[in-house]
Formats: structure tokens, sequence, C-alpha cells
């Protein structure tokens, strides 16, 4: 009886995960993008190549293995009044084909995984557009020492052109990681890690550090941008004008009014000290992100508010209370301050 029950319980428990898995197969889409499954540069397309030629023999071996073993359960099963079947020890024959054929199997899957291994390490020549990527707690760094601009935790590249990241940290080991270009890449402090990639489909691609990196780690992503080679160039441009200020206008007085206090508040609450607003000739080693053209950006601290004005504002009056433990402390910024700081930092 007892078994019966359990034999029950086990076949409604297998009903229900194959019922699971066939929902949740139906949760890979577009509309997911951090998925290796969809791969928008060459580095991930061999990535995905391989897993593609490793899933078709492991599927091939599973097909013929299982369907042998059903076909002897059910041909040879024991039946009331047979007789005690004959024993054999040892089938030469047998026992080279089980060792050769996995042999060739593994040979199969190695060609290609050396080759792959290869492709993925080799150095990117001097065509490649360099770019420095720094860790930091919890947001990321990136340099263009092309042209001598830097950005944070947006990556803005070229289609068609090959990308090589020269990675470290600023602290503790963060791992970068844009699941529809590239492997996962530990960087380390005083130690540089490498990696490279081309673009091949325009868009917006979100990443994530993948390394636990303290109480924040969930909320240090990413994005790649991959943009048309003029729309990129176009971007280019646009960063290393903007050291200057945008002349004023008797269109929009109250707007130039707001800049002008947002201005002196960036220096008056100390805002300088940790950022620069100055994405040409960036000094190294500032404590907070570079805010050049932060106002055109998808999203604030690193992934974690969309960037609207208002969430804009709400960050700066109270960065403790929306991402603990970051180095901005509250400076008790008012409303009316804060709207001025926005208005300057919109403006860049």
């Amino acid at each position: 009886m007892l078994l019966r029950i359990v034999g029950r319980c086990s076949s409604r428990w297998t009903t229900a995960l194959c019922l699971l898995a066939l929902v949740l197969a139906g949760c890979g889409s577009e509309q997911y993008p951090q998925t290796t499954l969809l791969p928008r540069g060459d580095f991930a397309k061999i990535a995905d190549d391989l897993l593609d030629t490793t899933v078709r023999w492991a599927l091939l071996v599973f097909v013929l293995v299982e369907g042998v073993l059903l076909y002897a359960i059910f041909r040879f099963r024991g039946r009331p009044g047979d007789p005690e079947p004959h024993q054999t020890h040892g089938n030469t024959t047998v026992e080279i084909i089980w060792t050769v054929v996995p042999a060739l199997i593994l040979a199969a899957i190695a060609v290609p995984t050396v080759r792959a291994i290869f492709q993925t390490n080799a150095v990117p020549g001097k065509e490649a557009l360099t770019i420095e990527v720094v860790g930091h707690q919890w947001w990321w760094e990136f340099r263009y020492p092309e042209y001598n601009l830097t950005t944070a935790n947006e990556m803005h590249v070229p289609m068609g052109r090959m990308v090589s990241l020269r990675m470290g940290s600023n602290d503790v080991i963060h791992s970068f990681w844009v699941p529809q270009f590239a492997a996962k890449r530990d960087v380390f402090a005083n130690r540089e890690t490498r990696m490279w990639f081309t673009a091949q489909v325009e868009g917006d691609y979100p990443g994530q550090c993948a390394e636990f990196c303290g109480i924040q780690h969930g909320r240090m992503a990413h994005r790649i941008k991959a943009q048309k080679p003029e729309e990129f160039q176009a971007w280019v441009a646009h960063m290393q004008t903007l050291g200057a200020k945008p002349a004023a206008t008797a269109a929009a007085p109250a707007g130039n009014a707001k800049y002008t206090e947002g201005e002196k508040l960036f220096t008056a609450k100390g805002c300088i000290a940790c950022h620069s607003m100055v994405a040409v000739n960036s000094p190294k080693g500032m404590v907070g992100p570079n805010l050049a053209n932060v106002g055109a950006r998808s999203y604030l601290a690193a992934g974690t508010l969309k960037n609207t004005d208002e969430n804009l504002a709400r960050w700066i009056r109270d960065p403790q209370g929306i991402k603990k433990g970051v180095l901005m402390p509250n400076l008790g910024v008012t409303e009316a301050e804060a709207q001025a700081l926005v208005a300057y930092l919109r403006r860049k």
C-alpha cells in the first residue's frame, strides 16, 4: 500500500516538473535580453556555436543509449515461467566498440573546443578600438585612449570594428559580463585581464557584474550601445565638446538660471571633488563616475534607476536610501537645490 502511494506521488511530481519545464521554456525570448542564446557579436557566436555542437552530440548519445536501454527493458523483460537466462562474462567486440565510439565522439567535441579556445584568446590587432574597463564598488568606468574620453556604465561601440577590452579593478574582484556579446571575465586590482568582441547587430545590450562584490553587487549593471560607425563618431564628437558651458538664450531664461545655480551648487556641495563633468582629459582615480553627458544615459546609479528628472533628483537627495553603501553621502540637498543640479547635469 505504501509503495503504491509513493509511486503515485512520484508520478505526479514527475508530471508537474515536466509541465513546469514546458512553461519555463516559453520564458526565453528577445524580451529577456540577458541570454547567451541570442549572440550579437562574433565572440559570443563562437561560444554559441560550440554549445550547439556539444548539445547535438549529447542529444545523439542520449537518444541512442536510452533507446537501446528501453528496447532491452521491454524486449527482454522477464515473464512468468521464463527459464534462467544464460550468463555471459565479457565480450571483446562490444567492449572495443563502447571504448572507441565514445573516444571518437570526444574527439569530435574536442576539435571545435580547442579551435574556439584559440579563437577567443586571439590578440586583437592595432586596428581594434581599445577600451579600458575599471570596476568600482558598484559602477563601471570606461576609458577610450584613442579619443581621450572617459564615461561610466554605458559603453558605446561601433558596429563592425573589433573592440579590445583591457580590464582591471579599483577595489575588490568584479566580473564583466554582457551575455549577448562575450564571455565573463573577472577583473582584479593590479592585474589586467583582456577580452574582445565585434558588435554585429545594432542595439542596446545589458550587462551585469557576475562576481559577488558587496551588498550592492546586484545593482552593478552596465550597458553596451552598439551603433552604426557614423553614429558612434557623432557620439565621440559630442563627448569631446562637453567642456564648454552652453550659451545663454533668451528663449529659456529660467532654464539657464537653474543651470547657473546648479553649476555653483556642484562646487559648493562638494560634488566636484568626486565627479568630473568633462569627458576629455578626465583625471584618473576619480572617486565617483564621470558625469559628462549623464543626461543622455538610459539609467542612473549603474542600472538602479531609469534616467528621469525625478529619479535624478531623488538620487542626488538620498543616494544612501536608494543604494545603501555607496561612497556618495547624503549632503543635505534641498528639493530646490536638487532641481537646479538636475538642470546642470541635464545640460551636460
